[in-house]
């Protein structure tokens, strides 16, 4: 299909039986209008999907409008496959994404089952449809630079903070930056892209060159005004020559597709254009330019950190790849979860999402402002909310995400589905999140990296956070694998649509204070100090075995 095929219904008009199933064709249909190669039905990240194929895709549509209250719909990575009797509380969709063995689950077994069109990589909110454009990533970005700047005082006024990439991810981070009064030095190969930031408004001025880049960041940083530049150039290459030159910036991160090499990276010393003819035509050697490339990248990264730049990876499996490629210290540079957003985590407090299925823009407004009121005391929240409407443009229905906590989710969920009961909404609305979030991640790489009782690759918690959500009548449930990913991942991803209806307030009571409330004992278990001070007055009905933990803890001593 051509690009743009795709787009969101809006209205009270149904086109399902039920709103319930009409919210997640709306989500679908949203995610995939919002992708980076929407034709292709490639969300982010460069090979993360919203269905297999096409057919797959009207497959799923039309399972969607044919869904009665009382069935499921089974999607397996990307087709659907089957539809069961359930009960009216039960999810209307379960789906899993990219889930292999433990022998297979490799990058180079994944990538043939994918091509065999066994299977795809859901890359999170891609492949459960709860994508909603470049906004979701700005604000976890927000919280993360946020956190960063706690080490400068509270703010990155003045400061310069390096990082690459301007796609569906790494577009965020120069808002977030600039959101945190810094100066971001954004690092792009495709120009294309640039320019689309540049009108889009997240890219404030392209510099010619990386000196030129470094005169613009350095002036805005010194009188103290927030800044997004773009220079067209390699990350790598802008890295090395920065630390050549003596131009350190004060923090340095990335946001590349590294995960997986022969997609998302380009090397260094090709056009765009040339390394796509180099990837199609030679994939091995295309592979090994790439690793040589992530190798140098990394090691200015680590020569940056020596001089004293705060530098950390932000999840885009920059150290697994730069460690294959022969950086065997690469892991010397942080995680980002781990330096900035557990103590966030281990109290339940992660991203929220809601999006208005009317497409009504006054909805969006309407909720805002019930989040505001509220959450008065949330000064992150407050904050947010005053930034995000000048840096996060609608992109398909409107929506908007902010990170609350354990009990504030479902105090939130529970006011946005008596707005839609009592018509101060013009039609239901959709609440989602990241798989990024307190309970359902683990990921040894990122979420779950260096966790107090080494329990970094215990995957039942993501399993536990699904069936939990199974469980309490989420609309959606979905569990991904993410094999293709360097170090492997598991996650869980759900939705529940407000409808208004007494059984949604039901759903609502039981889902938002599962799906967090798993996340803090998980966290409370591998005795992360927050999590293990909030628990006592969570309302959390935990069971401590506590020769169990002492055992588990005297062990990894």
């Amino acid at each position: 299909m051509k690009a743009g095929a795709v787009q969101p219904a809006r209205g009270a008009e149904l086109r399902c039986q039920g709103w319930r199933q009409e919210g997640i064709l709306r989500m679908l249909e949203n995610t995939v209008a919002n992708g980076e190669r929407p034709d292709e039905l490639v969300i982010y990240g460069g090979i993360g999907k919203a269905a297999r194929d096409w057919p797959s895709y009207h497959a799923i549509v039309a399972a969607l409008r044919d869904l009665a209250d009382d069935e499921t719909l089974v999607v397996q990575s990307g087709r659907p496959v089957a539809v069961f009797r359930s009960f009216p509380d039960s999810p209307r969709v379960v789906l899993a994404n990219a889930n292999l063995v433990p022998r297979a689950a490799t990058t180079q077994r994944f990538g043939e089952l994918s091509a065999a069109g066994l299977t795809m990589h859901g890359q999170y909110t891609a492949g459960s449809w709860a994508y909603i454009g470049g906004q979701g990533i700005v604000q976890g970005s927000f919280e993360t630079f946020g956190a960063c700047a706690g080490s400068f005082g509270g703010t990155l006024s003045g400061r310069v903070v390096l990082t690459a990439g301007l796609g569906g991810m790494g577009s965020a981070q120069g808002p977030a930056i600039a959101m945190n009064q810094g100066v971001a030095l954004v690092c792009e190969v495709d120009e294309t892209k640039i320019a689309n930031r540049l009108a889009d408004g997240r890219v404030d001025e392209i510099a010619k060159d990386v000196p030129d880049a470094w005169r613009r960041c350095r002036k805005a940083a010194d009188g103290r005004q927030p800044l997004v530049v773009a220079v067209a150039a390699n990350a790598a290459d802008v890295a090395e020559e920065l630390v050549s030159r003596g131009m350190l910036p004060d923090v340095a991160t990335d946001q590349t597709s590294a995960h997986d090499l022969l997609t998302g990276y380009v090397p260094a010393g090709y056009s765009l254009v040339e390394a796509t003819r180099l990837r199609e035509a030679h994939p091995d050697e295309y592979r090994r330019a790439a690793g040589t490339t992530v190798a140098r990248h990394v090691r200015a990264l680590l020569a940056m950190r020596n001089g004293g730049t705060t530098v950390f990876e932000y999840g885009n499996d920059l150290r697994g790849a730069g460690k294959l490629a022969g950086v065997a210290e690469a892991f010397d540079i942080p995680g980002f979860v781990a330096s900035y957003v557990r103590p966030s985590f281990a109290v339940g407090r992660g991203p929220y999402r809601w999006v208005c299925l009317s497409g009504e823009e006054s909805d969006r407004v309407a909720i805002d402002t019930t989040a505001r009121t509220l959450f008065p005391e949330d000064d992150r929240l407050q904050q947010w909310l005053g930034h995000a409407e000048r840096w996060t443009a609608t992109e398909g229905l409107p929506a908007r995400i902010c990170w609350l906590g354990h009990g504030a989710r479902a105090l939130m969920a529970r006011e946005i589905n008596r707005k839609v009961r009592e018509g101060e909404l013009a039609a239901p609305v959709a609440i989602t999140r990241d798989h990024l979030d307190s309970g359902s991640c683990s990921y040894p790489g990122r979420e779950t990296e260096n966790m107090p009782d080494g329990s970094d690759e215990i995957a039942d918690w993501p399993y536990l956070n699904a069936m939990l959500n199974v469980a309490g009548g989420a609309d959606l449930v979905a569990i991904h694998q993410n094999a293709g990913i360097i170090g492997g991942s598991c996650s869980a991803g759900m939705t529940l649509v407000c409808d208004g209806s007494e059984l949604a307030d039901e759903r609502i009571d039981r889902c938002f204070a599962s799906d967090p409330g798993i996340g803090v004992v998980r966290h409370a278990t591998a005795g992360v100090p927050e999590a293990v001070a909030y628990l006592p007055h969570s309302g959390i009905h935990a069971i401590h075995n506590q020769a169990s933990d002492q055992q588990s803890r005297s062990d990894k001593d």
